[in-house]
């Protein structure tokens, strides 16, 4: 569930709105930075940006196979998320070599050979996603496969409008190589042709005669309202209505599509800035304001049951809330957010996505006015876990299974050290082939190994009402305890693979699991070990604390 938190996490935050509005803090009373602590501006660090690259690498070298373009490991609806994160840190590595300038990109064939190799591997993926299995899975698995492939046409547009827009000139049959766009505005019908088929796919899980309103899950289980499948609705609606391109492609009519026929859509029912696009987002984001779907610290609970629908009660509101809370539920309505202040520039849609922020960072155990964690990390003994604290501990984000433009940019910058806390965890947290882990925490925590973790009524999270299949606690067995033949070991910071004795420290005061002479089991080999979404969260990590560092 981490995959999706940390990609959202910069959404408001990367594309700050040009609407006029009265000047105001989104930061809470006692949330301000101490005195000096906003001036502390994380400047691009070229490091950061490379190892942005080498987690993009890692994860389409290990993961994405071409021959079958997708990552076969993944399931369905997280190949989904997988094509958002490259879509987006395409974005962000189009944009981050102009900002490192020039001097330090040989030249552009380099820079556009990098590009157009991960853009094909996309192109590879659209004939790969098993589209036709997603048309008959949960409304939230379609969901994702929208935001995917306009997040997907948001970068073709933007690359091609930044880079070869000023090729469009007037014919000049002495010069054959201008007047072309981008390659790979070719594949924007074919890409705004799926989003618009799954989202229209989807609007049909959206049900008024059950809670008075809200998505369902899934068309073929019992009714439940859930957090991420409404909030994937908000987001995926807004997103149509500011990016969808229009669609001309009849199908999957067929042949004998009749635009005559009432019974069937015409091509002006799929152009751009439709209404019903936003209408939809609204309406979405009316209900889910008011569905009591927030527990006591402000973070979004799993959703909701009907308390006796299955013994045929004629019960038809959600009252049966189910509190698992997970890092996604968190992250995917700030673009719904972000959308909605686009299109109507109400600033109350900003103020509550930062609202959601804190909660989310509070939650973690950081002070966001001492920018740091609220415990004392350096008072554990060996094996000794943090206290809990909603959705975290020692400042980093955990599952528990595992505006003013300019006061806007201003709180989103005060994110920066928790975003860069987390960033250094999650480096800490590869093993030597740079892989990332998924329990990031465990990268601060040196001493922590699968033989030591001290669990105590602290540290574990708070379950009563939660339904979640490792609620009951983690199998005793070898997958699960720790492999002691296989190797451990993680990457030093952010400078590359080493292995140094237990407690001898790197200038940046990170260590690995690896001693003298002995090899101590990696917690994050454990189960499933490091994957194609573990990987992909490390990336997302990565590019948010990227574009984060780059606000003025």
């Amino acid at each position: 569930m981490l995959v999706k938190w940390a990609a959202r996490v910069v959404v408001l935050a990367t594309a700050a709105s040009a609407a006029s509005t009265p000047r105001r803090s989104f930061l809470p009373p006692g949330s301000e930075p101490s005195e000096g602590l906003e001036d502390q501006t994380l400047y691009p660090d070229p490091r950061l940006f490379d190892d942005t690259l080498d987690a993009l690498k890692v994860l389409q070298e290990a993961y994405f196979q071409p021959w079958v373009g997708t990552w076969p490991s993944a399931i369905d609806w997280t190949a989904a998320v997988m094509g958002s994160h490259i879509a987006g840190t395409l974005k962000s590595l189009s944009k981050g070599l102009e900002v490192l300038g020039r001097d330090q990109v040989e030249d552009f064939k380099k820079k556009e050979n990098t590009i157009s190799l991960y853009f094909s591997q996309l192109i590879g993926f659209y004939f790969g996603q098993d589209a036709f299995s997603l048309r008959n899975q949960a409304f939230d698995d379609m969901l994702w496969v929208v935001l995917g492939w306009l997040d997907t046409i948001k970068f073709i547009k933007e690359y091609s409008k930044t880079h070869y827009e000023a090729n469009l000139r007037v014919a000049d049959s002495t010069e054959p190589l201008h007047n072309q766009t981008w390659h790979g505005e070719l594949w924007s019908p074919a890409f705004a042709h799926r989003a618009r088929i799954f989202w229209h796919l989807a609007s049909t899980g959206w049900d008024t005669k059950l809670c008075g309103g809200g998505m369902n899950w899934n068309p073929r289980l019992t009714p439940y309202k859930n957090a991420i499948t409404n909030e994937l609705y908000i987001a995926g609606s807004i997103a149509m209505y500011l990016h969808f391109p229009g669609d001309s492609n009849a199908a999957p009519f067929g042949v004998d599509y009749d635009p005559e026929l009432p019974d069937t859509p015409t091509a002006s029912e799929w152009a751009p800035r439709d209404p019903k696009y936003l209408a939809a987002a609204v309406k979405g984001y009316v209900w889910l304001a008011s569905s009591g779907m927030t527990n006591d610290q402000g973070l979004y609970a799993d959703g909701f049951h009907i308390s006796g629908y299955k013994r045929g009660s004629n019960n038809t509101q959600c009252d049966q809330r189910d509190e698992m809370v997970y890092t996604y539920n968190q992250g995917v309505l700030l673009s719904g957010q972000r959308g909605l202040f686009e299109v109507s520039g109400r600033v109350e849609y900003i103020q509550e996505g930062h609202k959601l922020i804190q909660s989310v960072i509070r939650a973690t155990g950081w002070n966001l006015g001492r920018n740091q964690p609220v415990d004392n990390l350096q008072g554990l003994f060996p094996g000794q876990l943090p206290p809990w604290h909603g959705l975290g501990r020692a400042g980093v984000l955990e599952d528990a299974c595992d505006a003013a433009k300019k006061d806007h940019i201003s709180a989103c910058k005060s994110y920066l050290g928790w975003l860069k806390h987390n960033a250094d965890a999650a480096r800490r947290a590869r093993n030597l082939e740079g892989k990332f882990g998924m329990w990031w925490t465990v990268g601060l925590l040196g001493s922590i190994t699968t033989t030591n973790i001290q669990i105590g009524p602290d540290t574990l999270p708070k379950m009563d009402g939660a339904v979640d299949y490792r609620n009951k606690g983690v199998p005793n067995e070898p997958e699960w305890t720790g492999h002691p033949t296989r190797q451990s070991g993680v990457f030093d910071g952010i400078h590359g693979p080493g292995q140094r004795p237990m407690g001898e420290s790197s200038n940046d005061g990170s260590s690995t699991f690896v001693t003298r002479g002995t090899i101590y089991p990696d917690p994050n080999d454990r189960g499933r070990g490091r994957t194609v979404e573990t990987q992909s969260g490390g990336l997302a990590v990565l590019r948010a604390l990227w574009e984060l560092s780059k606000l003025r």
